[in-house]
């Protein structure tokens, strides 16, 4: 006999944990399914989280063995205890993911051990077990993109789960690839004091970012020590106990060369993970990449079935699976669940940080799109100045003519808190101006972006 319920949910990821929770708060009787030992997916075990306690770990390090002293505090002697470190990051880890313990368990949600595959378009298998639903959710999340070539052993050739995992730092690290993962996890050796070396197949850093934040952010993180091979390709790696040694050769063509490693640690992007799902017992299709094809609505082309976050089309981002989550809760409990796709904020977790939501200027010139742009360093604001943080500016793109902010992008401290309040404004329609006019604390770092709106109209008043 099969256990029923209302909805089950496949993956304990920020979009499955969030989802479950959402519709047990709307009355509905719902399980997930997660096959981990703990719950929170990649994003709290080895992901997000455990990447964000490192980021500081190594901050603090960074700042204590060479900032501090121009604040007139002298360390005489700064070691590295990378054990202790480490073992922090796990009890961070632990913490979080004994939260959503904690929540599945106040709101009588479920949770189904194993690893589930699809028996039929309402029914699922479990360790032998059989479920059924109203409702199945996948929330499978995403994996590595592997590259031919180059294998991963998690020890001298890494994903991002090798590199939060050294117990040892690395004279030289490569990075392949000069994405979000990369940057970050590259930042964290460097800090530490390893050689970081980013090769990367395009001709920029950060696909995807507004481009003149993406050069600035380029030479801020050269002038950090990262060293960069744009426009090259990584076509070999033969891995021995002496390390790693990388065939490189031009994108478009030209002389190979050989670069040693340490570590190489492979960041070239994310695919929708469904492996084991079966789906073709259910009959979801996917699409060309491997994602499960949804509607507006997260309908597949099944009565009932569901999906949501990385394993879908669109940012691979935890928070956009979350708000995905919660609207399709919404949607099953028949209110009206609903995503804003031009107001998901985005965020790397470097110093300083970059932040970006809605369009890039490239975005909006191939649109056709008639704009303005208001800008606003942080050289120039008194807070950032205070703490030795004027690296990077607000960049606000508004309409021209009606004044609405299409788009927000900030390289600077602390970007990724800072960007909230230009995602509030993009999401009620809010125009440049109508930023200008709030008052904002003195002196804080906010006080970059409401002059960058006030930019937007010439009017800026601390440049």
């Amino acid at each position: 006999m099969s256990e029923n319920f209302d909805v089950i949910v496949i993956g304990s990821g920020p979009g499955g944990y969030v989802c479950a929770i959402r519709a047990a708060q709307l009355g509905m009787k719902v399980a997930c399914v997660e096959k981990r030992a703990t719950l929170g997916g990649t994003c709290l075990n080895i992901g997000c989280i455990p990447s964000k306690a490192l980021l500081q770990s190594s901050e603090n390090f960074e700042q204590a063995a060479h900032e501090m002293k121009d604040h007139g505090i002298l360390i005489s002697e700064v070691k590295l205890d990378l054990a202790r470190m480490q073992a922090r990051k796990g009890e961070v880890v632990g913490a979080n993911t004994k939260g959503v313990e904690f929540l599945f368990k106040k709101n009588k949600i479920t949770w189904i051990k194993g690893a589930a595959s699809f028996t039929g378009a309402n029914t699922v298998e479990v360790a032998g077990q059989a479920y059924s639903a109203k409702s199945i959710v996948i929330a499978t999340g995403s994996d590595s993109v592997p590259l031919k070539g180059v294998e991963i052993d998690e020890k001298r050739i890494v994903t991002s789960t090798g590199a939060l995992e050294l117990d040892k730092v690395p004279g030289h690290m490569v990075v392949i690839g000069g994405g979000v993962i990369g940057l970050e996890l590259g930042s964290v050796w460097r800090r530490l004091g390893a050689e970081v070396t980013v090769i990367e197949f395009l001709d920029r850093i950060t696909p995807g970012l507004d481009n003149e934040i993406s050069t600035a952010f380029q030479k801020v993180l050269a002038k950090q020590g990262f060293k960069f091979k744009l426009g090259h390709k990584v076509t070999a790696a033969k891995s021995s106990d002496q390390g790693v040694t990388l065939t490189v050769e031009p994108a478009k063509g030209g002389a190979v060369e050989q670069i040693k490693a340490d570590i190489v640690l492979l960041a070239i992007g994310r695919y929708a993970y469904t492996e084991g799902l079966n789906l073709a017992a259910a009959g979801v299709e996917t699409d060309e990449r491997g994602r499960v094809k949804t509607d507006a609505h997260f309908a597949t082309n099944v009565p009932g079935v569901y999906a949501i976050g990385d394993v879908i089309a669109g940012p691979m981002l935890a928070h956009k699976a979350e708000d995905e989550g919660v609207a399709l809760a919404e949607r099953l409990a028949g209110q009206a669940g609903h995503v804003n796709y031009d107001a998901i904020p985005s965020v790397v977790y470097t110093w300083p940080e970059v932040a970006a939501v809605g369009k890039t200027e490239e975005e909006l010139k191939a649109a056709g799109v008639a704009y303005v742009v208001g800008k606003f360093p942080f050289t120039a604001n008194g807070r950032a100045r205070a703490m030795g943080a004027t690296d990077g500016f607000v960049k606000i793109l508004a309409e021209k003519g009606t004044d609405r902010v299409l788009g927000a992008h900030i390289l600077g401290p602390d970007a990724g808190t800072l960007i909230a309040e230009l995602t509030t404004a993009i999401e009620f329609g809010a125009s440049a101006e109508d930023v200008g006019r709030i008052c904002h604390a003195h002196p804080t770092l906010s006080e970059a972006v409401k002059e960058a709106a006030l930019a937007a109209d010439g009017r800026a008043l601390h440049i």
